[in-house]
């Protein structure tokens, strides 16, 4: 089969640029309003896209009072899309840190039951101190604690999935058997973080169990999606950093005995798009001269953990002295490793960098007509930086009307992206196998005694 590209739809607020909430094209509705969501991933499944996405913060963030958020809880949200939509993919963030493992293998075995197979769940080690505010805790855990947290928390919600064969379900009225006991499994899991008993009080779910994206590009988050990641989320911010993420990763993947094609790289893509370059040119500098550049000196304060950036003029060229090392920080790691690697090959103004970061918080930001995105994009495709890629539209749902207008039928024309939907799941869409079952009776018993912590 010819080689295709992916592309999912990330959905936030009324689009990814920091201006777009003020912008006349963007949706009218509140963000609280669930007409919006479905509106807008209805356009998506028109558009043939793979998936939606859902972010989640745990917190509110400092510069609420001129940055709105999608407020509305990305899990039951998903239920709601599910019942409006039919082939698209519906992907969810929802935390390691601060969610019981079985809370999220109930919930995203409901959605994906509910759904016909199409849930994924975006993985994330939560770092935001307002989130440990929230949750009871005495101050956020370490870069490290996080993963060694979520490492055991894999394995305690694969177990979770897999504690019902797919054939335990009977429900034979004639007999009176609804289930075979001998067909549901202990979990049992005795670990430092969690105390799980099981088996899931849920049968086994359509896809076996959701599709895992990972997003963490730091070297430990890396590791992590090596081992678990079927579709991982990057921030990157020119082609050659790109294609360096993509090689790397998929050779981690293969350090872990799984095979490449079995882990789908999609980097964040913003683009600013008009019907000619000159709309798209224009819909920039509309976009430009809403943004505030104090908003955005403090979303860069929160990228470097609360890191005081007020003594740095707007207009003097930035140097990575002016930056934690990113080494240092405790959050979003991978996302100031990005950041710090553009200011040192092009020494932006802290001006220029906000304005940059305004589009899309340091993912790919372009503007031009739909023929240079779709070039870009096939660019990108052939020269080994992505399998596909987020879509991170600036203006909802705009630019995302544009661009399933007037960029996918380029991309199928050019035989670079799909013409129908492949299958009814998401694993279909993203050509990725059902998980066979990994949990057995022995591995229970292994379990019980301790053996996997």
């Amino acid at each position: 089969m010819t080689r295709t590209m992916h592309l999912n739809l990330f959905i936030h607020g009324r689009g990814h640029h920091e201006a777009a909430w003020r912008h006349p094209a963007s949706s009218p509705l509140p963000l609280t309003d669930i007409r919006y969501f479905t509106e807008v991933a209805r356009k998506a499944e028109a558009g043939l896209f793979d998936s939606i996405f859902l972010a989640d913060s745990l917190g509110v963030g400092e510069d609420v009072a001129n940055a709105p958020r999608a407020w509305l809880e990305p899990v039951t949200t998903l239920a709601a899309l599910a019942m409006a939509t039919s082939r698209i993919g519906l992907i969810a963030t929802c935390s390691t840190t601060y969610t019981e493992p079985f809370n999220l293998a109930r919930q995203f075995a409901s959605i994906d039951h509910i759904s016909g197979g199409r849930v994924g769940w975006n993985i994330v080690t939560t770092w935001l101190a307002t989130a440990s505010g929230n949750y009871g805790g005495a101050g956020p855990l370490s870069h490290a604690e996080r993963y060694e947290r979520a490492e055991e928390y894999m394995r305690v919600v694969t177990a979770l999935w897999d504690s019902w064969s797919d054939d335990a379900v009977l429900d034979d009225r004639a007999s009176g058997q609804y289930a075979r006991f001998d067909g549901l499994r202990m979990v049992n899991h005795h670990g430092p973080h969690y105390q799980v008993a099981g088996p899931l009080n849920m049968p086994r779910s359509p896809q076996g169990r959701p599709v895992f994206v990972q997003a963490g590009s730091s070297e430990t988050g890396r590791r992590f999606a090596a081992r678990y990641a079927e579709a991982v989320f990057t921030a990157q911010m020119e082609k050659a950093t790109a294609r360096d993420f993509y090689t790397d990763l998929k050779r981690l993947v293969v350090e872990e005995g799984r095979s490449p094609e079995q882990v789908l790289i999609l980097p964040g893509l913003s683009p600013i798009i008009g019907s000619t370059e000159a709309e798209a040119q224009r819909l920039a500098r509309e976009l430009d001269d809403l943004s505030d550049p104090e908003v955005g000196r403090k979303r860069l304060s929160g990228r470097f953990g609360g890191h005081d950036f007020s003594h740095l003029p707007l207009d003097k060229p930035l140097s990575p002295e002016d930056f934690p090392d990113p080494a240092s920080v405790e959050a979003a790691r991978s996302r100031t490793e990005v950041i710090v690697g553009l200011v040192r090959r092009e020494k932006p103004t802290l001006r220029q960098l906000l304005s940059y970061m305004a589009g899309a918080r340091g993912h790919y930001v372009t503007t031009g007509s739909p023929e240079r995105i779709a070039d870009l994009m096939e660019d990108w495709f052939r020269d080994g930086a992505a399998d596909g890629f987020n879509l991170m539209p600036p203006v909802l749902p705009a630019t995302l009307d544009v661009f399933i207008a007037e960029v996918v039928p380029l991309l199928q024309r050019r035989g670079l992206f799909r013409t129908e939907y492949r299958g009814d799941t998401l694993r279909a869409q993203y050509g990725l196998p059902r998980p066979d079952l990994h949990f057995s009776a022995e591995a229970a018993e292994r379990l019980s005694q301790g053996a996997s912590t």
